[in-house]
């Protein structure tokens, strides 16, 4: 299945120094974003009240959510509780409030205007428990094996790369990737979009996304180097973007249906995976055409790059 023909000659090269200008640009805005504005962090990171609630009847999670909405708990996240007669809800500190509290009475207090909003609709509503302050610091030790994880994983594809193709493959991978997760979290940064672990989990998926594209027209380069007795490395990587243009817009439209699809019908728990990914896919999809291909040219990889090295002996290097 092709979407565009596979003798398409679209010259990407040719717009590689506004494209990399554009991408400057982005990574500049995306850094600035996120030191200067921070992350947004959720109470995952931030950490905390925790208040489970039980009732009469069966109660909807959208209707006690839009309840704690209009009590100014705008980012609660609430979740059902072995069935539908008990949920679990989960706050940020309000900022207003006195630091100087103790944990125990801070927690008491909010737990007390969380089941007054509740019971406006639902008269019945009663805490199941006693409210549970969560404290920062697990957030912090949440936040550093995050940063770990990216690393690890950017890390392990560089050596994949590095292996599989070429050194210079391996640093233009770890370019783009550096370039695809940082765009990405300015993005988020620069909107204010709550980062709690659904959204850190769509970064590492971003990650494996965004190297899926670059591996395939990697892999196109290097065949067509290697089958092609005369080429400019600028050709080869033209034809090797548009060969594989079909498979990374299909890829990608795909993919960003069944985000769309899951932000749309998954409901507010999973909108920032949703939305971070699509971010992601839209980043990811443009690097590997306009970003990674004219990185590896500038790297200088060339057909002598990737044929195998020819023995010394000449006996030795006629034998198959």
């Amino acid at each position: 299945m092709e979407i565009f023909r596979h003798d398409l000659n679209i010259n990407f090269l040719g717009m590689r120094k506004v494209s990399i200008v554009i991408s400057a640009i982005c990574l500049i805005v995306s850094v600035w974003a996120i030191a200067i504005r921070g992350l947004n962090y959720g109470l995952d990171f931030t950490g905390g009240v925790l208040v489970q609630v039980s009732y009469e009847r069966p109660v909807d999670i959208g209707e006690a959510r839009s309840a704690l909405m209009k009590a100014g708990f705008e980012h609660a996240m609430v979740q059902s509780v072995g069935g539908t007669r008990e949920i679990s809800i989960r706050l940020q500190l309000p900022k207003n409030r006195d630091k100087k509290e103790s944990p125990d009475k801070l927690a008491g207090a909010i737990s007390k205007e969380v089941l007054s909003a509740l019971q406006v609709g639902h008269p019945g509503a009663k805490l199941a428990q006693a409210p549970d302050f969560v404290g920062p610091e697990v957030g912090a030790q949440l936040k550093q094996s995050g940063i770990y994880a990216v690393i690890v994983v950017i890390i392990g594809i560089m050596i994949y790369l590095g292996m599989r193709f070429e050194k210079r493959f391996a640093v233009a991978a770890l370019a783009s990737e550096i370039h695809d997760t940082v765009i990405t979290l300015g993005v988020i940064a620069l909107v204010q979009r709550e980062f709690d672990m659904t959204v850190l989990a769509s970064i590492l998926a971003v990650v494996g996304y965004s190297i899926n594209d670059k591996v395939v027209v990697f892999d196109r380069v290097r065949e067509l180097f290697r089958l092609t007795r005369k080429a400019r490395t600028p050709d080869i990587l033209n034809r090797a973007i548009n060969n594989t243009l079909s498979r990374t817009i299909i890829t990608s439209s795909f993919t960003a249906i069944a985000m769309a699809s899951l932000y749309l019908f998954g409901g507010p728990a999973v909108h920032g995976f949703a939305i971070t990914m699509l971010i992601g896919i839209l980043v990811g999809t443009l690097s590997s055409i306009f970003f990674a291909s004219p990185l590896l040219m500038w790297l200088g990889v060339s057909k002598k790059d990737l044929m195998p090295v020819t023995r010394e002996n000449p006996e030795l290097a006629r034998r198959p």
